[in-house]
């Protein structure tokens, strides 16, 4: 039986405590029911003054839904059944009963939560809510029911799309370990498994940006961004669960009503601004190497109009870019930004303007 969490392992969980040295780096353990997925789901309904659980949520959305998984009335005995059928199997009738596991948790997932909401749909509340979801909730309910189910998987982020635009690391996805290539089961596709052509993820001890080497749909190896060289599928780690911490407050940040991006009023506004600072820097005491996250304390702070603030962050979060190994297009504006204002401060802001579209 599943034992409700204590308010010390919460706590113990979800404090974001000064760290002597990076947190580790071990995948995340998310399977449903466990310690990890309770805290992340219950310190959102707790941000939202929500009672019960999402777990009892999820469960109920099985209920509702016509066709159950190895036969089963509810959630959790559908999940162990899964795990002792996929026991019994090798080879590649394991495989495939794994890929339509995955493809089970992807229809489950986009069937109960019917929408997508980049401004709430981080929450796991939102489900609740609204019937909202966004990439990180999706995919960590997705690794949740895989993990559940005996299989090896777990969440990325993602620089690079489908078709090779590349971003600030603007999404996540989960993917599933298979002996022959992982895959990833991306729930903001239409079908399951998706071809994102760069992440970010643990590779060589560190968070590293790679690209996947493709045979279909699985990814059979990784190439280093920074040319550091190529490893096979299982030298790839996923997201520690101190990263996804990290990726919920900063998810938080971002989203805050008038804060970094103007969320709900168009523009951002004093009070906005100083949640998302607060916030980002929570996100950064949890996952210091959150390169994304250190990225937008300094876009924050420069919006508050802390401009040597703003500076020093920006240098600090191109530090991180370069150790994991690509600098994003808008880092290196903002980089060339902090040199162009730290060489000339006292210019008015037209001329630098044009000395920082002219500069290097």
């Amino acid at each position: 039986m599943n034992r409700p969490l204590t308010s010390l392992t919460l706590l113990a969980l979800l404090a974001a405590p000064a760290h002597a040295a990076p947190p580790p780096t071990v995948p995340a353990d998310l399977h449903l029911g466990g310690p990890a997925f309770r805290a992340l789901a219950a310190d959102s309904y707790a941000r939202a003054g929500l009672k019960g659980t999402f777990e009892d949520w999820l469960t109920t959305a099985y209920a509702r839904q016509g066709v159950k998984l190895e036969g089963q009335a509810t959630l959790g005995a559908a999940l162990e059944a899964r795990r002792a059928h996929l026991k019994g199997l090798k080879g590649a009738a394991h495989d495939q009963l794994a890929l339509d596991t995955a493809a089970w948790a992807h229809r489950f997932v986009k069937a109960s939560i019917p929408r997508f909401s980049l401004e709430r749909g981080y929450e796991f509340a939102a489900t609740l809510q609204s019937g909202e979801r966004q990439c990180l909730l999706q995919s960590t309910i997705i690794a949740a029911l895989l993990q559940r189910a005996g299989l090896d998987a777990g969440l990325v982020m993602v620089w690079k799309s489908q078709t090779g635009q590349e971003s600030n690391l603007g999404h996540v996805t989960s993917v599933l370990r298979l002996p022959g290539g992982d895959v990833q089961v991306d729930a903001s596709e239409p079908t399951p498994l998706a071809r994102h052509q760069g992440l970010l993820a643990r590779v060589d001890g560190a968070w590293r940006f790679v690209t996947p080497a493709f045979q279909g749909d699985r990814m059979t190896a990784y190439a280093r961004a920074d040319g550091g060289g190529r490893v096979p599928s299982a030298g790839l780690g996923f997201l520690s669960l101190a990263y996804l911490r990290s990726q919920y407050d900063y998810y938080r940040a971002e989203r805050t009503v008038g804060g970094v991006l103007g969320t709900g009023t168009g523009r951002s506004t004093p009070q906005g601004l100083k949640t998302s600072e607060t916030l980002l820097r929570r996100a950064l005491s949890e996952e210091p190497r959150n390169a994304l996250a250190a990225s937008v304390l300094g876009t924050t702070l420069r919006k508050e109009g802390q401009n040597e603030a703003a500076r020093t962050q920006y240098r600090a979060a191109a530090t991180l870019y370069a150790a994991q190994g690509h600098t994003p297009a808008g880092m290196q504006a903002n980089l060339k930004w902090a040199d162009t204002t730290g060489r000339f401060p006292d210019l008015p802001a037209p001329i630098l303007a044009l000395l920082t579209r002219s500069a290097h």
